[in-house]
């Protein structure tokens, strides 16, 4: 793809590139012409025919080219290519933009931790690690959220240590345990650790009352 090509592309007007995707260009770790040919696809929309020849002449680019940047895209997932049934009840190929909305949320996310003072946030990191997948837009707007209402990365670590201990991997599960905490005005660690001991006081505190009073028959005892 040429200057040239760049110049026309603009020319016709009918590429949008936001500001914001401009300034985190070098984040995705694309060549230019990547980008470019990203941006196209973004501006068609993030579902939509898989048409090489369309692209190529909107684009004036030879085949070869468009399959090229396609080929890039995908294994940089950026797109994905698959064959899904349309409204007609007809499979189709279509590109989806999914995996790229996903990077931009990891992007936004990272630039909200930075503007609240959590450069070094890794949270994310430790979330995905821990459930062994990328986290979706709506997880990241979750976790986003405890961040947002001061909720300390220790905090929220070790919730995730109480739902493995648990045998569950669910985000929706975390925020109920943040919840409950935040009911019982658990806001640290040492919190968390006094509330379990209390809690682990009154279970033994139980076990010691007489079993025998507990079960009395009031029905058997004597006049």
């Amino acid at each position: 793809m040429k200057n040239s090509v760049f110049i026309d592309i603009f020319k016709q007007g009918n590429m949008v590139i936001p500001i914001f995707l401009l300034q985190h260009y070098k984040s995705f770790k694309l060549e230019m012409e990547e980008f470019i040919f990203l941006m196209y696809l973004y501006n068609l929309g993030d579902k939509f025919l898989f048409d090489p020849g369309r692209f190529g002449k909107d684009l004036h680019l030879e085949l070869k080219e468009v399959m090229g940047f396609i080929s890039v895209l995908t294994d940089k997932n950026f797109i994905r290519v698959e064959v899904l049934k349309n409204d007609k009840g007809l499979m189709e190929e279509v590109v989806l933009l999914e995996e790229f909305y996903n990077k931009l949320s990891i992007i936004t996310m990272e630039e909200a931790n930075s503007n609240t003072g959590n450069v070094n946030s890794n949270i994310f990191e430790v979330i995905e690690k821990e459930f062994g997948r990328t986290l979706s837009p709506m997880e990241y707007e979750i976790i986003k959220a405890w961040l947002d209402n001061n909720m300390s990365e220790e905090l929220i670590r070790e919730a995730i240590r109480e739902a493995t201990f648990n045998g569950v991997s669910n985000l929706r599960y975390i925020d109920k345990i943040l919840y409950e905490w935040g009911k019982l005005g658990i806001k640290t660690v040492d919190d968390v650790s006094n509330n379990r001991k209390k809690r682990n006081a009154r279970k033994e505190q139980n076990e010691d009352i007489d079993i025998d009073i507990v079960d009395w028959n009031w029905f058997d005892e004597d006049d």
